[in-house]
């Protein structure tokens, strides 16, 4: 018995004792051509108030018992790609949408030149989806990346010259991977450069050596029960002085067992998982998940989201609308996954569609509740605040308003408005404003 003993001891040895010179500590996002784009304004953003903690007062908190459970599915929804036997269940169509998308349109690269057919056909190739789930593998990310619909990092644009189809909406950029993801490794490329994966909330191509293979030794002891989650958004996690990778707001870290270091995933050799140890940061960047659903919290989350630039699936180290509410929703214990329709099918519904516009307003006033609902329109979603004055007001990653003509005034950012951002504008299109598109209330 106790060779046995010793001998478990002797192979946790190596994950337990790794040093101790992992720290996160307040940082910027990476510059990038995202912050370059056309920021306009609207009315809303001088007329109506920008703090989300004006709107925090008017919440009702989550009792603490029902936080909990939501926070013990979001676990258990998180590391299901860890299960054994795990299998992708998404339909083959979701999963192979990519090919007609290429076979049918002319799309163009981040130069705006025209993607020969011998260059898409070769994403294809290199893709081999016949091999979907050969490998089985179970994985985890190592530092924020991006997922991607094909095996490359090109971007694909409809059409680059208009603002609704050309930068930043590239539409192979299926969405991104913090830190720390647990991952059903289905197959790899042909050239070996990247692997197909499926997180919790999406999945996609991520590049080989931003990710780690692991097995249930590595799985036991990541599993510890207790996490921690950051509340800060663009911390960086680094080993000394060298810079690991960017980490965003709602990133999970367990917490060791002895309750003394929090715990990350870095690649060792060969591709394995190996556990890393951070010095606990200060409880400004990081805290005990779920955190606990207070208007002070509500506003202080929101306020890391609010003024991001927009990136389409989480292009360049941003956020889109469901991105937004994802990372928000994610601080307290509630689980979304990627995109605003499939996050519409979460939560307790209540149809708007359809109402006339001041009863749609009134039933959003009703029955939605500030900071814990969404208002969802196919294409876009919301964070619904509160009230200002009798008019609903929504947070929400706003691309741009349609106007008559069928481009956009941007706004390219997440901002704080009424659910009529823009109606100033003269040329504004009546139909698609926000409140005459809007069809849903999703309530947690």
């Amino acid at each position: 018995m106790r060779r046995v003993i010793l001998t478990i001891a002797l192979l946790l040895l190596p994950m337990l004792l790794l040093s101790a010179v992992y720290h996160l500590e307040p940082g910027e996002r990476p510059r990038s051509a995202i912050d370059r784009l056309s920021f306009k304004k609207v009315a809303d953003m001088k007329r109506i108030p920008q703090n989300p903690a004006y709107y925090a007062k008017q919440l009702k908190p989550i009792p603490r018992s029902r936080q909990f459970a939501y926070d013990r599915d979001y676990n258990r929804r998180y590391f299901e790609p860890w299960k054994r036997g795990y299998r992708i269940e998404e339909p083959r169509e979701e999963l192979l949408w990519m090919i007609p998308f290429v076979e049918k349109r002319k799309i163009y690269d981040g130069r705006k030149r025209l993607i020969p057919p011998k260059v898409w056909k070769w994403w294809i190739r290199n893709a081999q989806m016949e091999k979907l789930g050969s490998v089985g593998a179970r994985a985890i990310s190592v530092r924020h990346t991006n997922l991607r619909a094909f095996p490359t990092d090109t971007p694909a644009y409809r059409d680059p010259w208009k603002n609704t189809e050309g930068f930043p909406f590239d539409y192979l950029q299926h969405s991104e991977l913090h830190i720390n993801v647990p991952l059903y490794l289905s197959h790899y490329s042909r050239d070996g450069k990247w692997a197909f994966v499926q997180a919790a909330h999406a999945n996609g191509w991520v590049k080989v050596r931003d990710i780690a293979r692991v097995d249930e030794r590595f799985i036991k002891a990541f599993k510890t029960g207790r996490y921690f989650v950051t509340i800060k958004d663009d911390l960086w996690l680094k080993k000394g002085k060298k810079r690991i990778t960017l980490v965003k707001l709602s990133t999970l870290f367990p917490m060791d067992r002895s309750g003394k270091w929090l715990l990350t995933a870095s690649r060792g050799p060969k591709g394995v998982a190996l556990l890393q140890r951070i010095t606990p940061p200060s409880r400004k960047l990081a805290a005990p998940k779920p955190l606990p659903f207070t208007p002070r919290n509500v506003a202080k989350i929101a306020r890391e989201l609010y003024g991001e630039p927009y990136g389409w699936g989480g292009k360049m180290m941003t956020r889109d609308c469901s991105a937004t509410t994802r990372d928000f929703f994610a601080v307290f214990g509630i689980f979304l996954k990627r995109n605003s329709a499939k996050q519409a099918k979460e939560g307790h519904a209540k149809w708007i569609k359809g109402l006339p516009k001041a009863k749609k307003k009134a039933a959003i006033v009703k029955y939605a509740k500030p900071f814990r609902s969404m208002l969802y329109v196919p294409g876009h979603i919301t964070l619904y605040l509160g009230q200002y004055r009798g008019e609903p007001v929504v947070m929400h990653t706003y691309w741009g308003i349609r106007l008559k003509d069928w481009s956009k005034y941007p706004l390219c950012r997440t901002i704080i408005t009424t659910t009529e951002p823009g109606k100033e504008l003269r040329n504004i299109r009546e139909r698609s404003k926000l409140i005459n598109t809007l069809q849903k209330i999703i309530t947690f």
